[in-house]
C-alpha cells in the first residue's frame, strides 16, 4: 500500500512582483494605512508593516508604540525626501536629482531605510526625530 504523505513543493512564480504590485496599489488607494507620517505641516499615510520591513528605525519606534494608528512627526525632514523615500521602500527604486541626493541618503541614514542607509552597528534613535500618537 503506498504512503499518502508524499508532500508537494508549490511556487508561485510571480510572488515578489505580485507582492510589489500589491503594496503599490494600496499605497496608491491609501488602502489599510495604519501610520501617519509629518513633516514640513504635511503628512503621507503608509502601512506599518512596509516600514517596519524597509526600516529597523520605524520597526523600533512603532513596536515601542502600539498605538492603533500612530502619527510619526519628523524633524528635519523634507516633505520631498519622505516622498521619495516611501517610492523606494514601496517600489525598491526612486529617481532622485543629482543636487538632492547627498541631503536625500543623508536623510535615508538617519531614519534606517534598507537600501539606501549605512548598515549600523547597533541601532540607534536619532534624537531630532519625534515621536506622536
Amino acid at each position: 500500500m503506498m504512503s499518502s504523505d508524499q508532500q508537494f513543493f508549490l511556487k508561485w512564480n510571480d510572488f515578489q512582483t505580485n507582492m510589489v504590485t500589491s503594496f503599490r496599489h494600496l499605497r496608491d488607494e491609501k488602502s489599510f494605512t495604519d501610520v501617519t507620517l509629518a513633516c514640513e505641516g504635511q503628512t503621507c499615510k503608509a502601512h506599518k508593516m512596509v516600514l517596519s520591513a524597509c526600516s529597523p528605525y520605524f520597526k523600533a519606534l512603532l513596536e515601542e508604540n502600539p498605538s492603533k494608528h500612530p502619527i510619526i512627526i519628523l524633524k528635519d525632514v523634507s516633505y520631498i525626501h519622505l516622498q521619495a523615500i516611501l517610492e523606494f521602500m514601496y517600489a525598491g527604486e526612486v529617481n532622485v536629482s543629482q543636487e538632492q541626493l547627498p541631503a536625500f541618503l543623508k536623510t535615508a541614514d538617519r531614519l534606517k531605510v534598507k537600501g539606501l542607509a549605512e548598515t549600523p552597528s547597533s541601532i540607534n534613535t536619532p534624537s531630532s526625530i519625534k515621536r506622536e500618537g
